[in-house]
């Protein structure tokens, strides 16, 4: 099974939709799917991730299901922190939690991050955190890979060679794909990232009890390239 996780296109927040340039990403990012296909489109129920999808659905006479655990506003309630500066933002923003968090103490804790002694009395981290590995695990199962987190592997229930594509979100797509490849929130937050419109495509191959899905490509924009379109990173740096 391939999964490609897809960055909504360049955003408008209030009210939420897409830019000029996001539909614009969203045309080209439908372009390259349409070249090997998709079996299946799922996305979160914000507009900004549902009319990135849409071209893709179009040209390939698709509808996309709608799921709303990937709904950027669950992440936004739970992982986000104020700042000495009284800006409420993601706390992988913020420098303080990455200080915090990538202290020795901080990478000892792993998975269990939100148990550093500076957190005491502030569920909400953990407990999202625990539900939303839950859901990603359901979602994962019913596309037919079941996971053993004591293993850190999948065991193949349903082997198969389906191409699946999640629209969703920056914020949430942290928590989603640091629970698929069991690397700690905590850690993963500060070091990856996807820009508007990227395709990051994950593969889960083989069979039996020791599936690990494996990064084929990271934040890939190369659709952008093709047609033309400003590649500026997230509007902000070129590369």
């Amino acid at each position: 099974m391939l999964l490609f996780y897809i960055r909504h296109g360049d955003p408008v927040y209030n009210p939420d939709s897409l830019t000029p340039q996001g539909e614009l990403q969203a045309q080209a990012l439908a372009k390259r799917l349409a070249l090997y296909g998709l079996d299946e489109i799922y996305t979160s129920p914000s507009t900004r991730a549902m009319k990135t999808a849409e071209p893709t659905a179009r040209l390939l006479g698709l509808t996309p299901t709608v799921l709303d655990f990937c709904n950027e506003a669950h992440p936004w309630k739970n992982l986000t922190v104020t700042t000495e500066e009284g800006i409420t933002t993601w706390i992988f923003h913020d420098p303080r939690m990455r200080a915090i968090l990538n202290s020795p103490e901080g990478i000892a804790l792993g998975e269990r991050w939100y148990d550093h002694p500076v957190f005491a009395g502030e569920r909400r981290f953990g407990d999202y955190i625990n539900q939303s590995s839950r859901e990603t695990d359901e979602f994962i199962a019913y596309l037919g890979y079941v996971h053993n987190r004591k293993t850190h592997a999948y065991r193949a229930e349903r082997p198969n060679e389906k191409r699946i594509a999640l629209f969703a979100h920056q914020g949430f797509g942290m928590v989603f794909l640091s629970s698929l490849l069991d690397i700690p929130y905590s850690q993963f937050c500060f070091r990856f990232n996807f820009g508007h419109s990227s395709m990051t495509v994950i593969r889960f191959d083989g069979e039996g009890d020791s599936v690990v899905p494996c990064v084929l490509q990271l934040s890939n924009d190369s659709h952008l390239y093709r047609e033309g379109l400003p590649t500026k990173y997230i509007n902000s740096i070129y590369f």
